[in-house]
Formats: structure tokens, C-alpha cells, sequence
């Protein structure tokens, strides 16, 4: 019984270090979200951190206008960033969960 409590306790350990890793690489898998045909564009890493932001000139005119486009591009960019980070992080726990009867919600 403790042989397998302690294997299970080690792949429990693998899993928490390949959810670091993929953590780790998230911060350099990048995209981007849009509004007004791309004359505001908002890069975020799929860890949900803002790393640019591009604004067409034109839109400077405008405060209303480009505080309404800057909120579409954001919540673009964060969708397509949870989307991604919430894959790769299930993905990652899936692989090294253990087979504990009774935690079958990650397989």
C-alpha cells in the first residue's frame, strides 16, 4: 500500500513540475487581439500579461471611440489567451495525474 501511495505521491510531484514548465513556456507563446479592422491591436502572452499595444494614429482624436475599441481588443486578446493557457494547463495536469479511483474528472 505505501509503495503505491509513494509512486503516487511521486507522479503527483511530476505532474506539479510539467504544470510549472508549461507555466513557464506560456510566457512566450503570444497573441493578439483586434477591433476596428486592426487599427488597435492588443499582444498578450497566453499567461494573460499585456506586452503591447498598437493604436492607429487616426484614433487619437477620439477618447470614447478608443476606449470602446481598446476594451474589445483586450477582451479579444484575454479570450484567445485563457483559451490557450486553460488547454495547456489541463493538458499538463492530465498527463501526470495519477489513477486514483475516484479523480476520474481529469482524464
Amino acid at each position: 500500500m505505501f509503495g503505491d501511495l509513494q509512486g503516487m505521491m511521486g507522479k503527483l510531484k511530476e505532474t506539479q513540475q510539467k504544470i510549472e514548465e508549461t507555466k513557464k513556456r506560456l510566457d512566450t507563446v503570444f497573441v493578439e487581439g483586434s477591433a476596428n479592422q486592426g487599427k488597435i491591436k492588443i499582444t498578450v502572452s497566453a499567461n494573460r500579461v499585456v506586452k503591447n499595444i498598437a493604436i492607429d494614429s487616426g484614433l487619437l482624436e477620439d477618447k470614447e471611440e478608443l476606449e470602446d475599441y481598446l476594451i474589445i481588443a483586450m477582451n479579444d486578446a484575454l479570450k484567445k489567451a485563457n483559451t490557450i493557457n486553460d488547454a495547456e494547463l489541463a493538458a499538463a495536469a492530465k498527463d501526470g495525474m495519477p489513477n486514483i479511483p475516484g479523480l476520474d474528472m481529469f482524464k
